[in-house]
């Protein structure tokens, strides 16, 4: 007699596969947001909200006198976006998200003047005129400036402008560290509003996406990223105060006003560079910093630095993630502090959110923008 062995084979089989795994099950988009709001920390008595959310790419910031505010983004071709995020209500939440610009290149920083939109692009700068009276078919783009340079490393334009009413635009390294062929890079240059007048105000500066002037001395601050592969822990990422133009600070020689560059700082030593006003953490990727000039945080925030720290990429151990504050003394030192205000886009070692830039609204709140989670968040004191 034939016996069918086919169920007794199965079943051992059955066995060592043990139970069904159990699905996950998946929140609705309003309950994920909700629940990563929860996960950061902020100092007792501030609160943090969703300003506005599918932000792409979110990268600088900048508000125009109706209070709308432009967002530049990280993509380039035919993802390269501007966005428009109104809130006519002034309800702390945008009423849309509006395209008003696209087929850019890597178009990171956004600033505003006499009601135009000025977009830098990673090789120029352009000027959308007129903008908030044409959110939804914004006019054609008038080139204000295209001489920079198109090499994409490093090549996320901040731009804003000055108390000299000048507009500010930096051009990074090409590379992780070299002794660049062309003067242009590592620098910060200023430029008129018609892109004519160009000049360059500092020298040796590796990386900035993020500056601010003091509200008082109106003397320029700016962070700026440290070089790679020299370990875990080495070299700082800088904040950094220009007290007169032309001040060189150190790039590609010495990072962090004491780290040689192990290839390119014979002959060189750390005293012919200008200091970091403060060391931040290695490889946390500090960026667009604000003062914050509002009435609304408590006194003890006001005129004291923030820092978006965008977060380390090949650190064993991650950094960043979070909104530093380095706190000022009473002769405009950073030597008080350096310290977290806000924590929690990195959970253990997986990360839900990146902060880029800061923006001052004309109510005191500060809005954070996001390139990972595509969105905006604002932060305001409940007290």
């Amino acid at each position: 007699m034939k016996t069918n062995l086919l169920p007794l084979l199965a079943a051992p089989l059955l066995l060592a596969a043990g139970p069904a795994p159990v699905k996950k099950p998946v929140l609705p988009a309003a309950t994920t947001a909700e629940a990563n709001l929860a996960k950061i920390k902020l100092p007792a008595g501030f609160r943090i909200s969703y300003f506005a959310q599918n932000v792409p790419g979110a990268r600088e910031l900048a508000v125009g006198p109706d209070g709308t505010v432009y967002v530049g983004t990280s993509a380039d071709g035919t993802k390269g976006k501007v966005y428009a995020l109104p809130d006519k209500n002034h309800n702390g939440k945008a009423d849309a998200v509006l395209t008003i610009a696209t087929g850019l290149n890597s178009p990171n920083g956004v600033a505003v003047r006499q009601g135009s939109l000025y977009v830098a692009e990673i090789n120029r700068i352009t000027r959308f005129d007129n903008i908030a009276a044409n959110l939804k078919t914004a006019p054609k783009a008038v080139v204000v400036y295209d001489k920079l340079p198109g090499n994409p490393w490093h090549g996320m334009r901040y731009i804003a402008f000055g108390p000299d009413g000048l507009l500010y635009v930096p051009v990074g390294a090409p590379c992780n560290s070299c002794a660049p062929d062309q003067p242009i890079f590592g620098t910060i240059n200023r430029m008129k509003a018609d892109g004519t007048g160009f000049q360059n105000v500092a020298t040796g500066v590796r990386n900035t996406v993020g500056f601010d002037w003091h509200p008082v001395t109106k003397e320029l601050w700016f962070t700026d990223n440290g070089r790679d592969l020299l370990g875990d822990d080495l070299p700082s990422d800088e904040l950094n105060h220009l007290t007169k133009p032309g001040q060189n600070f150190g790039f590609p020689y010495f990072f962090a006003g004491d780290v040689p560059d192990p290839e390119l700082s014979a002959g060189k030593t750390a005293n012919m560079y200008v200091k970091p006003a403060r060391k931040l953490g290695a490889h946390v990727a500090s960026l667009g910093m604000k003062f914050y000039t509002g009435r609304k945080f408590p006194a003890q925030y006001r005129n004291q630095i923030f820092i978006p720290e965008h977060g380390s990429w090949n650190r064993s151990k991650k950094s960043g993630y979070c909104i530093s504050m380095v706190k000022l003394d009473a002769a405009g030192k950073a030597t008080i502090a350096y310290q977290p205000f806000a924590e929690g886009w990195l959970q253990g070692q997986e990360s839900w959110g990146r902060p880029v830039c800061l923006l001052v609204l004309p109510d005191g709140s500060m809005l954070v923008s996001d390139d990972q989670g595509g969105a905006v968040f604002r932060i305001w004191y409940a007290g």
